[in-house]
């Protein structure tokens, strides 16, 4: 009974290897990675047909079900173009039908003509709109071997090449295999980091079949991109695509006569105008509730007392260099209610401990994945109270922009959905959409936001252009003028700059910070430096969010949960 059973087995492992038609003896992809968006692969198959076959086909995904780090889910086309397939006959779908059919299908080989035995195949393309851009960092999340391969894969081997000033390792290249949700960082590749190039080996004996996937994911800063989301459309698009930006051009102009502010000469000053706290002069200078501005407020505490900042230096190999806030003094009861929300919600978080001394205290990276939610309190907050320095809305004018954009949602979307397609008529809903919601925030600055913007233009402008000789006269009147300004500096964006005039005036860094090294004396420059990183680590923990699949050791991907779905097999 066992040897029947020995040789069913046998038969139907037969069977099914007979059934796919060919093996991939060897396949290599390697991605490059442009800073401007987009990225180009090229895929190399030696693969060994088993009977008389065309070719390959391969084909590959284009319209998915998006998830957000917030859990939001929404619909992400990407575009694939510049296919090439040099040394072989081949055809592929128009980029209409990509748009349609949510795939590209390439088929390789001469329907006139069969091919057997050991055959090579090489497969270029670019990617566009595929990079997932979440705060300050960009995600390559790419399937590089999908399930849906007919075929196994015997020896696998990829590269990472990622843009000019990259740095790769462990703690931001991961691969994933195995069936769909493996969310383990797989041990069946072998790993190098040379450079800007992540490179992925698998080892020999292992084989990646029918119904399994090989995924990377490469995590880069955001400041390494011009832009991640290149434009999705090409030339045939330009007739639809003029009469949105038409419509576009018209909002602008309705915009810059409602929305637009006054302009306004920066009145030269050396301090920030009475009353006006760092993270009010952020939201002020561009009108938005940025993360950023609410950081600037962590310094502005050091200079009151009310909180002091340790650097701890990392442990081991392995170990991550730290920040500590610990709490001295409880804000003033007038304090704006952001502040406060900002302020005790970092205090009375569940992370935070008492020290030996009945100090509160938190570590920064134990705000990661749950302070966001104060983060996103403290940001409406903000928008709400500066409502003050704005011009009522003109309810006629947002009413008749309303009416109109939801009339040329209805007749736009229905007209270039029958004329143009699909895409067409969708980005014409998305445009018309977002002409209609904009037009409910039509507003400018009063007068008294007028005088405020004038004043903190001004400062700006000395923060960034300020003599060293004006800086000593006002070091003369206020010795702790560094420490009053530096929060605004801060949210300017300007602190570096800022704290480099000061380098060579003798004056020594906040007393409310200490570096990673108790008692060694930090210069201005090496402080901007060091305080700077802190505050750009402050704001990444501050506003992440849990990830949507996989844990935090596995960087938070799995196998088969990127783009580039699909497969392929012969034909």
């Amino acid at each position: 009974m066992k040897k029947i059973t020995s040789l069913l087995i046998a038969l139907c492992i037969g069977t099914l290897s007979f059934a796919q038609d060919f093996d991939v003896k060897q396949f290599s992809a390697d991605i490059y990675l442009s800073n401007e968006g987009y990225y180009d692969v090229v895929e190399k198959y030696d693969v060994y047909f088993h009977m008389q076959k065309h070719g390959l086909y391969r084909k590959i995904q284009t319209k998915y079900e998006f998830q957000d780090a917030t859990g939001k889910v929404s619909d992400r086309s990407i575009k694939i173009d510049h296919i090439d397939v040099p040394g072989h006959p081949y055809k592929t779908s128009s980029l209409k039908f990509q748009r349609l059919a949510g795939n590209v299908e390439i088929y390789i080989g001469d329907p006139n003509q069969y091919v057997t035995e050991a055959q090579h195949y090489e497969i270029r393309y670019r990617i566009s709109n595929a990079l997932i851009d979440e705060d300050s960092i960009v995600h390559l999340y790419w399937n590089i071997k999908t399930a849906e391969w007919q075929a196994p894969f015997h020896q696998i081997t990829f590269r990472v090449h990622a843009p000019e000033g990259s740095v790769l390792s462990a703690q931001n290249c991961f691969t994933y295999a195995g069936v769909a949700g493996n969310s383990d960082v797989s041990k069946d590749f072998s790993y190098q980091y040379n450079d800007s190039i992540y490179t992925a080996v698998s080892k020999p004996g292992w084989v990646s079949n029918e119904g399994e996937y090989v995924t990377t994911l490469v995590k880069l800063p955001r400041s390494l991109f011009i832009r991640t989301s290149p434009p999705f459309f090409s030339k045939e698009d330009y007739t639809w695509m003029g009469i949105l930006l038409g419509i576009i051009g018209l909002f602008g102009m309705t915009w810059s006569k409602y929305g637009k502010d006054e302009k306004v000469i920066g009145l030269t000053s050396y301090y920030p105008p009475e009353n006006i706290d760092p993270a009010m002069a952020g939201f002020l200078m561009n009108d938005r509730e940025d993360a950023s501005d609410l950081i600037a407020l962590l310094p502005k505490w050091g200079a009151e007392g009310k909180i002091k900042l340790q650097e701890i230096p990392k442990e081991g190999w392995f170990g991550r260099a730290d920040t500590k806030l610990i709490k001295y003094r409880d804000l003033s009861e007038n304090a704006p209610e952001y502040e406060k929300i900002l302020f005790e919600g970092l205090f009375s978080s569940s992370k935070a401990t008492t020290d030996e001394n009945g100090k509160s205290e938190v570590l920064i990276s134990d705000l990661r994945d749950s302070f966001y939610v104060k983060m996103h309190r403290a940001k409406e907050k903000l928008k709400k109270e500066a409502l003050p320095f704005y011009e009522a809305q003109s309810e006629k004018i947002k009413n008749m922009v309303a009416v109109i954009a939801v009339l040329l949602l209805l007749a736009t979307t229905i007209t270039f959905f029958i004329f143009f397609g699909i895409m067409a008529g969708i980005a014409a809903f998305i445009v018309c959409l977002v002409i209609a919601i904009m037009s409910m925030y039509l507003r400018k600055k009063n007068a008294k936001g007028n005088q405020v913007l004038a004043e903190l233009k001004g400062f700006r402008q000395f923060v960034k252009l300020a003599d060293t000789n004006r800086i000593q006269t006002l070091l003369k009147d206020d010795p702790n003028y560094f420490e009053k300004t530096m929060s605004y500096a801060l949210a300017f964006g300007l602190l570096d700059k800022w704290a480099g005039k000061f380098n060579d005036l003798n004056i020594p860094p906040p007393s409310w910070y200490q570096g990673s090294q108790p008692g060694q004396r930090l210069s201005m420059n090496s402080f901007a430096q060091s305080f700077g990183s802190s505050m750009s680590k402050a704001q990444t923990a501050m506003v992440s969010t849990p990830s949507s699949s996989g844990s935090g050791s596995s960087g938070g991907g799995s196998s088969g949960g990127g783009f580039g779905g699909g497969g392929g097999g012969s034909w």
